[in-house]
Parts: structure tokens; sequence; C-alpha cells
């Protein structure tokens, strides 16, 4: 069911929230304000979750929040995390690092198109490739769990970048399935109780660390869905 009109205005002023925010991390990442450019993309993913969150409430999901979600998030999940990684490690390699670092914010627009020209209805339980707020978040939580001011990232996370950014652009366009959060509801507590449980186990390391076990959280996110995908597929040719 869709609704226009005055509904329809406050889940898409969440979504303008998370294009503030990325125009925000794009301008702190520019002036050497890495930590408040990462931070800022989490709060972009913070809104860009509540206006799901209230379309769905309000019953006022359309075609047009959908076109402005996805023009948002190329800026706040793509653009400014590619700007982060680069102003942060991939600086270094000049032209090849501008290239290697561009790939968060070109595979995370292919990614985004698939995804609307996909789009049959506005409720989804999974995602066919890793959604780009994943992959930004990714970044962001590995800038600041890693990124030291001053001194940059030390061995072996400096190395790591390169490898960590082919494998989310990889998987942003690639088939493999990763669930939407969990609604909590008897039905879908009953159809995913696994997904439920590793979600508030998630929720409970999160707040006993205090927020730094999120890098590491998102790590094992993207490697379920990998995992996940081969078993099935090794289980198709037995």
């Amino acid at each position: 069911m869709k609704k226009s009109g005055t509904t329809s205005i406050i889940p898409n002023l969440f979504t303008s929230m998370n294009m503030f925010c990325g125009l925000l991390s794009i301008i702190n990442a520019s002036q050497g304000k890495f930590r408040y450019a990462a931070w800022l993309i989490i709060i972009a993913a913070i809104f860009d979750a509540l206006d799901g969150i209230i379309a769905r409430l309000t019953k006022s999901s359309s075609a047009i929040g959908v076109e402005l979600d996805s023009l948002s998030d190329i800026v706040s999940f793509g653009t400014a995390p590619s700007l982060l990684i680069y102003s942060t490690e991939l600086y270094k390699l000049n032209v090849i690092g501008i290239i290697i670092s561009s790939l968060l914010m070109i595979a995370g627009g292919f990614r985004l198109a698939r995804f609307n020209v996909q789009l049959v209805g506005f409720d989804k339980s999974f995602f066919k490739g890793l959604p780009i707020p994943s992959s930004a978040l990714t970044i962001a939580t590995f800038v600041l769990t890693f990124y030291e001011p001053g001194k940059g990232f030390t061995e072996p996370e400096s190395s790591a970048v390169i490898p960590l950014i082919l494998l989310l652009s990889f998987l942003m366009v690639s088939k493999i399935k990763y669930d939407t959060l969990p609604k909590f509801t008897l039905s879908e507590i009953r159809q995913k109780p696994f997904i439920v449980f590793l979600t508030i186990a998630g929720i409970a390391v999160l707040i006993t660390t205090s927020g730094k076990a999120l890098f590491y959280i998102f790590v094992l996110f993207i490697l379920f869905g990998i995992f996940r995908h081969l078993f099935f597929v090794f289980e198709k040719k037995d």
C-alpha cells in the first residue's frame, strides 16, 4: 500500500538527512578530520535505516522515495567512503589510488541501479549483493578502529586496504544474498531464528564493547554471506 502527501514527507526528510551527513563527511575528509568523516557515515546509515522504518510504519513507501534513497546512498555510502579511504591511505598511490578508491563508488552505483531495476514491492527479506551501506560502514569502522591520527594505518592494516576495497566492490555487484535486518515479529522469528539470534548477539557485543567491535561484526556479516553462498553452491553440486 502506497500513500502520498504529508506522510511521504517524513521518511524523505530522514533520507535528506542521510544525504546531508554524506556531504558533511566529504567536507570533513577533505579537511583531514577523518574520525568525524567516519562517524558521519555511520550517522548517515542511521538516518538511512530510520527512513525505511518510518516508511513502513506510515505505509508511505513510494517510487520517488526509492529513487531519492538511492541518490542519497551514492553520496553517503559511495562517494564519502571512497574519499575517506583515499585521504587516509590511497593518496600515497596518486592516480592509481584514485582509481582503486573510486571502485567503492562505482560498484555501489551499479549495485543501487540494479536494485532499483529489479525492485518488486518495497519490503525485502534479503538483498542480492552486499548492500552499499554495509560496504560504507565497513570502511568507516575500519578507519575508526585502525587509523591513528598523525601516523595513519600501520601494518598489517595498511596492506589490507586494497584487498578490502576489492572485496567490498566485488560483493556489491555479486549475486550473493545478504539478509535484511530482522523485524523481530513472531513470523520473522519463526522464519529466521538464526538470523534473529545473530542480530541480538551482535547488539549485545556492541553494548558490552562500547561499540569497539563494530568493524569485526561487519566482517562477520560479510563472511557469513560468502560462506552461506559457497555452501549452497557445493550442496547443489552433490
